[in-house]
């Protein structure tokens, strides 16, 4: 016998269905909101102003891309080719833990095909 669980994202203003969470913080305190697609918008707009005034404060803008330039968790035999080939041009890293962005995009640009 098979299942199926389905996961819906509901709007938390309006009952819609959700089309993101949108994450923002105020005060010190973050706080995640499922919206619809209209309501993230709305939600955008209204802080518009006051985002083109402020300061960033840390986190990270979100990229959009295809991630080819990650390694994914449990590719061991990828991370331990990158970090020999790290250590043969000169670079000092870790035997464990993140291996860095830029270390791993020249290692892709060199094994380029």
């Amino acid at each position: 016998m098979a299942q199926q669980t389905v996961v819906q994202l509901i709007d938390d203003l309006d009952g819609s269905e959700a089309a993101e969470t949108v994450t923002f913080a105020l005060d010190g305190v973050e706080y995640s909101i499922d919206l619809s697609k209209d309501n993230a918008d709305k939600l955008r707009e209204s802080l518009a102003d006051f985002v083109a005034k402020a300061r960033r404060a840390g986190g990270r803008k979100q990229r959009k891309g295809s991630g080819k330039s990650t390694v994914k968790a449990g590719d061991k035999a990828q991370a331990q080719a990158i970090r020999d080939w790290a250590r043969a041009q000169g670079h000092q890293i870790s035997d464990r833990g993140r291996i860095p962005q830029g270390l791993v995009v020249q290692f892709q640009e060199a094994h380029a095909s």
